[in-house]
C-alpha cells in the first residue's frame, strides 16, 4: 500500500518538465558566475588573492540569502534555474539554505551524486535544482 510518502517522492520536482535531470553544465556554469560575483564583491574589503576565505564567506551568505529567500541566486535566474525543496517544490527557508552553502563550498559533498544528479549537499539539505520552464506565449 502507498502512503502519502511514497507518492511525494514520486511527484518530487527532480527533474525538468521533460523528466531529465539539469544538466551539470547549466548548474557549474551558475556556480562559476556566483563565484565571479562574489569574488569582486569580496574585491571591495579584502584582497581574494592573498586572502582565500573572503569570497568563500561571501559565496555562503549569497547562497545563504538568495537560496533562502528567493530560490535562486544570481547566477541561477542567469541560467533559469530554482533550489527548491525536494519534497514540496517551496522555498528551502535559510538554515537549509545555510547548511547547503557551507556544504557547496566544501566541493566533495556536491561531487558525490544520485541517479538524480542531486549532490550530497542537496540531499542533505532536502534540496534540488529544477529548470524554470520558459515563459508561457502570450499569443
Amino acid at each position: 500500500m502507498a502512503t502519502k510518502d511514497d507518492s511525494a517522492a514520486a511527484a518530487a520536482p527532480a527533474a525538468d518538465g521533460d523528466g531529465a535531470p539539469v544538466s551539470l553544465a547549466r548548474r557549474f556554469a551558475a556556480l562559476f558566475v556566483d563565484w565571479a560575483l562574489c569574488a569582486m564583491l569580496s574585491a571591495l574589503f579584502a584582497d581574494p588573492i592573498r586572502d582565500g576565505w573572503p569570497p568563500v564567506v561571501v559565496l555562503i551568505a549569497e547562497y545563504t540569502v538568495f537560496v533562502g529567500l528567493f530560490a535562486q541566486t544570481p547566477g541561477m535566474w542567469i541560467f533559469r534555474l530554482r533550489c527548491v525543496a525536494y519534497d514540496d517544490g517551496g522555498r528551502i527557508g535559510i538554515p537549509r539554505a545555510l547548511l547547503r552553502a557551507v556544504l557547496l563550498c566544501l566541493a566533495v559533498p556536491p561531487l558525490l551524486m544520485d541517479e538524480r544528479q542531486r549532490g550530497l549537499h542537496d540531499r542533505l539539505a532536502g534540496s534540488v535544482v529544477v529548470a524554470v520552464p520558459p515563459p508561457a506565449s502570450t499569443r
